[in-house]
């Protein structure tokens, strides 16, 4: 493995790193849909919308669980800072998949079946640059097809549906370098804060998660715009296997 002289920028480009960013930034879509076909068995009468907002709700409230907990964690008597550092990673790794899960949950509530790994990344890491990963990823989509995208369209529908295959591979590496630089400057600085005394750590590391997690709600918004009016044909729910009851034969 490479040095990377506790520069936080090699360290995540390091190519180990960047296939477990990879990893984390995709979710199986067999588990996407039986995420949502959960929620829609729970709550059978949601339109789209609340379903959406239910998934924003479930999300920020993962996230930023999950960031304070680190914070809590680490001021704990006997968790030194080598522990605490442990910690922030295992929650950047949930922080990264269960943005990959909200990301590609919202993606098919729209219609759309991401497939392909490297367009659903792409999605996922434009959602948590926000603004710039928009202009960003309509950009890249205007070089690969040699068409200006209009302001009208949404940038998650352009780059799920229009984006040929082909050239979706190097928006996909074009994207990924500009979040690892985001995301390991973000995550050095979060990482000293969740280890501050007194639960300024956790504060800092619930509320620097939500933000975030704000952040990226705000984004798949931006993304494919309102809710639809119908839930496509696959998301429906499916009927729980029931176990077969034998009967006592006397």
């Amino acid at each position: 493995m490479a040095a990377t002289n506790g520069d936080p920028l090699a360290a995540a480009q390091n190519p180990m790193a960047v296939r477990g960013f990879d990893r984390l930034l995709t979710t199986q879509r067999p588990v996407v849909l039986a995420h949502i076909r959960g929620i829609r068995r729970r709550h059978p009468n949601d339109s789209p919308a609340q379903t959406i907002r239910r998934l924003e709700r479930h999300f920020l409230s993962v996230v930023t669980s999950s960031g304070a907990g680190v914070g809590a964690a680490a001021v704990v008597p006997g968790v030194g800072t080598g522990i605490g550092l442990a910690l922030t990673g295992v929650e950047t790794a949930l922080f990264l998949e269960s943005s990959a899960l909200f990301a590609q949950s919202i993606t098919e509530i729209h219609g759309i079946a991401v497939t392909d790994p490297d367009r659903a990344r792409t999605i996922v890491m434009a959602m948590m640059l926000g603004q710039s990963g928009s202009e960003l990823v309509r950009s890249l989509a205007a070089q690969a097809t040699g068409q200006a995208i209009p302001r009208n369209r949404f940038w998650g529908d352009v780059i799920a549906r229009n984006v040929p295959q082909g050239v979706i591979g190097p928006i996909a590496d074009r994207v990924k370098n500009v979040f690892l630089r985001r995301f390991a400057r973000n995550a050095s600085t979060g990482a000293v804060g969740r280890l501050l005394p007194f639960g300024i750590g956790a504060a800092i590391g619930g509320t620097g998660s939500h933000l975030l997690g704000r952040k990226i709600v705000a984004s798949s918004r931006t993304a494919f715009g309102p809710a639809p009016d119908a839930f496509p044909p696959n998301l429906e729910p499916r009927p729980r296997k029931q176990k077969a009851i034998r009967a006592n034969i006397s």
